[in-house]
């Protein structure tokens, strides 16, 4: 949701990545026996915004200092990644990820992983764009994602497509 909002970016699909099997469902995953994780693969335009500034965004909202947890979910699919396409992309999260670790933004150490992108599947229709679509009636997305999209929207107002 959050990404999706931002100059240059393209699409935003949820999926999953980096477990066993090559096309998990979702009650797969919550399992937690498939070694995949859920992520949010993101097409950008790197001419308006760059994939070191998406990262640096990252680091921002979410936080990269609880293993295996994000929000009230736990389990390894919801472990802090970022899969990489290529060398440098990985050079890039590497080096955003040790300047926050010293900034001290966080009270805790980073945890965050950096990995190759490996059995990568695109997530259920319904996962698509699931906080706009259940902000409304979902108590999750009002308590736990909703503070994030108004911190995130103060936060990169510049960033924000009109």
């Amino acid at each position: 949701v959050l990404f999706q909002k931002l100059k240059g970016v393209h699409h935003v699909e949820n999926g999953y990545a980096a477990g066993k099997l090559k096309n998990p469902t979702y009650k797969m995953v919550c399992e937690g026996n498939t070694g995949s994780v859920e992520v949010a693969q993101i097409v950008f335009d790197p001419s308006i915004i760059t994939y070191e500034k998406l990262v640096d965004i990252l680091f921002h909202v979410h936080d990269p200092t609880t293993l295996n947890q994000q929000g009230g979910d736990h389990g390894t699919q919801y472990r802090s990644v970022i899969f990489y396409h290529n060398d440098e992309q990985k050079a890039i999260a590497s080096e955003v990820l040790k300047h926050i670790d010293a900034s001290n933004l966080w009270s805790n150490p980073v945890v965050t992983a950096i990995e190759p992108i490996r059995n990568y599947s695109t997530a259920e229709q319904y996962h698509q764009d699931y906080y706009n679509l259940n902000k409304e009636t979902n108590g999750y997305c009002n308590a736990v994602i909703g503070p994030k999209v108004v911190k995130f929207q103060l936060k990169y107002k510049d960033l924000i497509k009109e």
